[in-house]
Order: structure tokens, then sequence, then C-alpha cells
């Protein structure tokens, strides 16, 4: 970003941009913590993830505040405007990055109560992948870097891929021991709940890269041979 002859609004842009920094690290670390909750089974940190998601929620409030603020005052063109409305945007995408998070570790306060099951070690490898690709894109964020932002946006192909081969494992093992499809089924949410975080990171990817350089990403989103199946969140 250019420095602006007045210089509080260039500390009010830094803002946004640190809003949303303080934003992304609660998220990812929501989703870093349900994953944990459900491989430990551990109920207490599914509990305060569920907990933690209103924090991410007062963070998008403010987000929303300043830009209405800063579009009212400002009245900012070109750069800034994409600028300002990516960071609206993009709160919106953590907001919900937030509320998944927060679904896998309901969906854990149920799952321990179930006898354990093999496949969770699946499920923990998707997550791998898509916090990786989470941190990625906000990394790119922070650092305006486009290609990093690319590279995101390249590997969503590579969340349905895994996800697909998860699913059909998920659906194997329920028909071979039906005493599991309780907790496979709920397994199954929980990898959808992922799948979608990594669909996040990508619009955030595509946000950001409208942002700094006025155009679309060209092409078409990269797509494994995945299962369009939307799951409801738990309860």
């Amino acid at each position: 970003m250019s420095q602006h002859t007045v210089k509080s609004y260039d500390e009010e842009l830094s803002q946004l941009t640190n809003i949303i920094t303080r934003m992304a690290g609660l998220a990812e670390a929501q989703l870093s913590s349900a994953v944990q909750a459900m491989v430990k089974r551990d109920s207490d940190l599914a509990a305060r993830v569920v907990s933690s998601d209103a924090q991410v929620d007062d963070l998008e409030l403010d987000i929303k505040q300043l830009t209405v603020r800063l579009l009212a005052l400002r009245q900012p063109v070109a750069g800034d405007l994409r600028h300002i409305v990516a960071a609206l945007k993009i709160s919106s995408e953590i907001e919900r990055i937030g509320d998944y998070a927060a679904n896998v570790a309901k969906r854990t306060l149920v799952l321990n109560h179930l006898p354990a099951v093999r496949p969770v070690g699946a499920v923990q490898h998707l997550s791998r992948l898509v916090q990786e690709i989470l941190k990625d894109v906000i990394d790119a964020y922070i650092e305006q870097d486009v290609e990093k932002a690319i590279s995101v946006w390249h590997r969503d192909e590579e969340v349905d891929d895994m996800y697909t081969s998860l699913f059909r494992e998920l659906l194997t093992y329920m028909m071979e021991d039906p005493r599991t499809i309780t907790a496979c089924s709920h397994l199954m949410f929980m990898a959808k709940n992922i799948e979608r975080i990594g669909d996040h990171a990508t619009n955030i990817a595509e946000i950001l890269h409208f942002s700094v350089r006025g155009e679309s990403v060209p092409g078409s989103r990269p797509k494994g041979a995945g299962l369009d199946t939307e799951l409801p969140p738990a309860a």
C-alpha cells in the first residue's frame, strides 16, 4: 500500500490488516485444536473450541465497522477500495472457517461417547493438508503475495481428491463393520467441514488476487474428481 497524505488513513488501513491477521490466527488455532481434540478424544478441548468461536465473530464485527468508516470518511478509490472491500470479504470467509472448525469440535463431543474407529487418522491427514493451505493463504495476504495465493488456489484439487478418497474409505469401513456406522457418519460430517475450510481458503486466494491485480484469477478453479455432497453442520 502506498503512503497517503493523511497519516491516520494509513494507520486505519494497517489496522484493517492487523485485525484480519488476528482473526485468521484464531481460526487457524480453532481448526488445529478441534482436530487435536478429535484425535485425543479430549472433550474439554473440544468444548473450548466451540466457546472460542465468539471471538472470531467479534473480530468480524470490528472489520465491518472499520470498513464502513473507511468507505464513508475516506471515499477510497482504485487499489485502496479493492483492499478495503477485500478485507471485508476475507473476514467473512474466515468467520465461516471458524464456524466449520467449531462444527468439528461439536461432533467430537458426540464422537467421544462412541467406541474409537480407525479412520480418525485419515481425517487428521486431510486436516493437516487444509491447515497448511490455510496458513499459506494467510501468509499470502499479509505479504500481499499473489504467487503464493495462486499456489493455494491450485491445491484445491488436492484437497478434493483426498476428501473423495477418505469418503470412500469411510463407506468401506462401515460396510465391513456396521457397528461403526454411527461413528463413521460423524467422521464424514467432520471431513466435509474440513474440506469446506479448504474451499474458503481458496476463496481468500481469489479475493487477494483481485485486490492486488484488479482482475480475477484466469481460468476455472481446479477441482478434483470429488463428491459434490453438502452436509449440514452439527446441531
